[in-house]
Order: structure tokens, then sequence, then C-alpha cells
């Protein structure tokens, strides 16, 4: 069965930092593309970044390129979002999502969803 767990949201001023985790289970990690996910409230669900199977493909929304970096641990079946430099604009859920091996902006070509995670930032 898979699972696709996030952890690590949480309320934080305007400037801050917080760092998210997502740890799949139940796949085989190592031939995954991950990606982050968000939806903030009335919104559509947005790419923010993705990180290929191999962490050669790195992908970053706009919105975030410069403050968030995508990693990946692969012996530890875990995905990281560091998110840097927080603004309002960046209160949303933020989901955890898992594509086999090619990567992609496209939430529709995703396999697998975790619950999300609320992340949200004070001004």
């Amino acid at each position: 069965q898979v699972q696709v767990v996030e952890s690590g949201g949480g309320l934080v001023q305007a400037g801050g930092s917080l760092r998210l985790s997502c740890v799949a289970s139940g796949v085989t990690f190592n031939y995954y593309t991950m990606a982050w996910f968000r939806q903030a409230p009335g919104k559509e669900r947005e790419f923010v970044a993705s990180i290929g199977w191999r962490a050669y493909n790195i992908d970053y929304a706009d919105s975030v390129k410069g403050r968030f970096i995508i990693s990946r641990d692969n012996p530890k079946n875990t995905m990281y979002l560091q998110m840097d430099n927080l603004g309002p604009e960046d209160t949303a859920i933020y989901y955890c999502a898992a594509k086999y091996v090619l990567s992609s902006m496209d939430e529709g070509l995703y396999d697998y969803w975790g619950q999300g995670t609320q992340v949200t930032v004070s001004s």
C-alpha cells in the first residue's frame, strides 16, 4: 500500500522559514519524481517545485524561485522543501505528490498524493 505523508507545516511570521518533509512508502522511491503543490484558500491548487528521480531535474514555480529549495534523500524515502523568506502569499495547504520517473509540473500526471500540511504566514 502506497502512503505519502507530509509534515513540518505550521504558523510562522513573514520573513521566517519552515522546512517541509514528505515520506513516501510502498513505492520504489528512487524511481519517482517528487513534487510539492499548494492550494491557498479560494484558489486552485498550483505547482510549487519538483525534483526528478535522480535529482537531476529540478523545477520551481516563478513565485518561489530564490526562496524555496527542494531536495530528496533516497535512502530515507524522503523529500524536503526548505522555505525561506516566507510571505503571507505563501499561506496554503502544501501537498506532496509522486510520479513515476519523468518530471512534470502537471498535477494531473501525478500518481500518489499526501493529505497536505498547512502553512500559515502571518504579516
